[in-house]
């Protein structure tokens, strides 16, 4: 058992690593439908989405034994983890169409004839709203399940309060920018808020890493 909840603690760290890693390559589409640029901004994005694609099952394998760690005899952290699933499946959704599906359309557009050029576009903007629609779907579910994991943290203690503190006011923080509509007007913050649940999983990661005999230290 314990070996597993260090398996988890590893995978955490592990996809937060390459989370922070994507987010810093991640290239500015600015010259995507240049064509002197186009084929060094599509192999960018499809190199760091791929990276993305990676992280995906580490976190879940990390949220795995870290809803069973903070909450083993109640719903807590089961349904944080059900919960954490959806968002993951929103997110490869997101990563898929926006490193993935947005290149093609990028390259049809460069390369369409002028009568054919207004009905790639379209496609182009359908794209973009899909990839923003899941990502929507991401921060509110990935939100509620921290929110679930952290207050269990603070409340049983089985980790670090410190840990379970910044995950509520992180969680909280995000769904009111969410519902206010402040992060659809600032597409800069989801990156921020990212990063913040990527440092959320690395501390919960460390606390699994040192846990000897299913204990971890608490603060």
């Amino acid at each position: 058992m314990n070996e597993n909840v260090r398996l988890s603690g590893w995978a955490l760290i592990a996809g937060s690593v390459i989370v922070v890693v994507t987010l810093t390559f991640h290239p500015s589409e600015h010259g995507l439908l240049d064509p002197a640029q186009i084929e060094s901004v599509v192999r960018a994005m499809i190199t760091v989405h791929s990276m993305a694609l990676v992280t995906l099952p580490l976190w879940f394998i990390g949220a795995y034994g870290l809803s069973r760690r903070v909450s083993p005899s109640n719903l807590i952290g089961v349904t944080g983890l059900v919960i954490y699933g959806f968002a993951l499946l929103a997110m490869m959704n997101a990563v898929v169409i926006d490193g993935l599906v947005t290149p093609g359309l990028a390259r049809a557009i460069v390369n369409a004839a002028p009568d054919k050029m207004i009905g790639w576009k379209i496609a182009f903007n359908h794209n973009v709203l899909l990839d923003q629609a899941f990502m929507n779907v991401f921060l509110v579910a990935s939100s509620v399940a921290i929110s679930l994991w952290s207050s269990a943290i603070v409340w049983r203690g089985t980790l670090a309060r410190a840990i379970g503190i910044f995950g509520c006011l992180l969680g909280a923080a995000t769904l009111i920018g969410q519902f206010t509509g402040s992060l659809g007007r600032n597409p800069h913050i989801f990156g921020v808020v990212l990063i913040g649940q990527a440092l959320w999983f690395f501390s919960a990661g460390v606390q699994l890493c040192r846990s000897k005999n299913g204990k971890t230290g608490r603060v």
